[in-house]
């Protein structure tokens, strides 16, 4: 069957069979939020391949851009973050700076004619990757480019990440085990109910264009901080379909000239994406300096990415989760309240630079 002869649901077939092919193997190699990648390449299997339209429908969407916020919500740890005490300063500067740092990123990267201002900052801003991929589009980025380069920067952080702990710290391995606790399916569900329900009705109150993720979150965070249905957390499987209907969408909106535009800015992405390390690891050094953490823990802390992997890595090797997790958290909160105001700066920026 040619391109042009595809039916709807021979595609929506298609992308079906690609997204669970790719998300398994995708696992089997721990690639980072392997339901999205597999999804991705699921999307992009019909579309490089047929003139049939194709698109998730625009509810299922919002709801999986408002499961990425109750799946960060449930992350949140009250203790961690009244932990930082006295650092708060210190952490808020390292917060800042870490921003800042992604901006240029991203401004060198919109050198590029082919990469908008917003597009280059959503594509670097270090942290929260998900939530920046599920509202790219709708703040006016290119989400195929900022999907792609920030899960290159989160597998290029997982990859550097025990090698710079090894090399540069060499701590003891085994040291403690990230804290788990078992979360009853049933009341895990009610709080996935809840917190979308609530986070939705709470997004429509308010005219922000982040508020369909930010709404969930915040409902998903103080519904899990409160203990009011005991332990719980999102259960593995609508995890994965959240990832896997943002990445779909994604997918679906590739081009074949969108893929050789994003292959030829891979080297300049990746010699960008070691800079933004190196500077990090840097801010990492001036934590430890201001503040009485060691510097095994500030680095993990300032780290631009790939949260669990971080906090695995801190517990491993005995460094201080709590304290890591709080820093995590508090640049993950600010990124996605700014997101907004960020894009509408950039963009009356790039229309002042036209005139």
């Amino acid at each position: 069957m040619s391109g042009r002869e595809r039916t709807r649901w021979h595609g929506a077939a298609l992308v079906v069979a690609v997204t669970v092919a790719a998300s398994a193997v995708l696992q089997l190699v721990a690639v980072p939020s392997a339901p999205l990648f597999g999804s991705l390449f699921g999307g992009m299997a019909h579309a490089l391949t047929s003139r049939t339209p194709l698109e998730l429908p625009a509810p299922a969407f919002r709801v999986a851009q408002a499961m990425i916020g109750v799946i960060i919500g449930a992350s949140v740890s009250l203790p961690a973050l009244t932990r930082m005490g006295s650092d708060a300063v210190a952490i808020a500067l390292v917060t800042a700076g870490t921003i800042g740092v992604s901006l240029i990123a991203g401004r060198m990267l919109a050198v590029r004619r082919d990469v908008s201002p917003v597009t280059g900052a959503f594509a670097m801003i270090a942290g929260g990757a998900s939530g920046v991929v599920a509202v790219a589009h709708d703040l006016g980025a290119d989400d195929r480019v900022v999907t792609v380069v920030q899960y290159l920067r989160v597998l290029i952080v997982l990859v550097t990440l025990p090698v710079v702990t090894a090399v540069v710290f060499r701590p003891e391995h085994g040291l403690g085990l990230l804290p788990t606790a078992d979360a009853p399916l049933l009341p895990s569900l009610a709080y996935v109910a809840l917190a979308l329900l609530l986070g939705l009705l709470l997004a429509r109150l308010v005219p922000v264009t982040t508020a369909v993720l930010l709404g969930p979150f915040l409902v998903g965070a103080v519904l899990s901080q409160s203990g009011w249905l005991g332990t719980v957390a999102v259960p593995t499987a609508l995890e994965w379909l959240a990832y896997a209907a943002i990445g779909v969408q994604v997918g679906l909106r590739f081009t074949r000239e969108s893929v050789a535009s994003i292959a030829r800015m891979l080297p300049a992405v990746i010699a960008v994406i070691a800079a933004m390390i190196a500077v990090n690891a840097a801010m990492g050094a001036a934590l430890a300096r201001l503040t009485p953490v060691d510097g095994l823990t500030a680095y993990l802390a300032t780290t631009p990415g790939g949260l669990f992997a971080v906090l695995a890595t801190a517990a491993d090797t005995g460094a201080d989760v709590t304290y890591v997790m709080a820093v995590q958290l508090v640049r993950l909160v600010v990124i996605l309240a700014t997101l907004p105001l960020l894009a509408r700066w950039l963009r009356r920026g790039a229309r002042a630079d036209e005139t």
